[in-house]
């Protein structure tokens, strides 16, 4: 006959929880993770321009109940409206998408990096599988190379 450890006067095993309170694998995405952080964090606005390249992540946004996505009309604003936050609030974020996004909101990063201001900027790029693919994507300057950006 076989002892176990319950028989033994000893605590048994834990087990896992049933699968029912298991957290969804689905729920673990990265744009669900930046929601959650920037919640952390103390943002509970957000500026952004919707595009091509960011439109996923916005939807992991509009869904995370705490924060609220205030759209702007254009890059720039979103970057300004995120400073002004961040003097207010303590820390200000921005979404915007690749390349025309990226640069036209460059100017108010660095005027909020000079001041080290905490703002969180975060711009959409293409799928990794376009990387090394020789097409020519929206938002590009009309060339495969997706670095001009950096």
């Amino acid at each position: 006959m076989e002892t176990t450890a319950t028989q033994l006067g000893s605590t048994p095993p834990p087990t896992s929880p049933p699968s029912a309170v298991r957290p969804s694998t689905c729920d673990g995405t990265l744009g669900r993770h930046l929601a959650r952080r920037l919640v952390e964090i103390g943002v509970r606005d957000v500026f952004s321009v919707p595009g091509d390249f960011n439109l996923t992540l916005l939807d992991h946004l509009i869904a995370e109940p705490q924060l609220n996505l205030i759209g702007c009309c254009n890059e720039l604003n979103a970057g300004y409206a995120a400073d002004g936050y961040a003097r207010a609030k303590g820390v200000g974020a921005c979404v915007v998408t690749f390349t025309v996004g990226g640069l036209s909101i460059l100017n108010a990063i660095a005027g909020a990096y000079s001041e080290n201001l905490p703002v969180i900027c975060i711009v959409g790029g293409p799928n990794s599988n376009d990387y090394g693919t020789n097409r020519i994507l929206h938002h590009t300057i009309g060339v495969p190379d997706f670095s001009q950006e950096l």
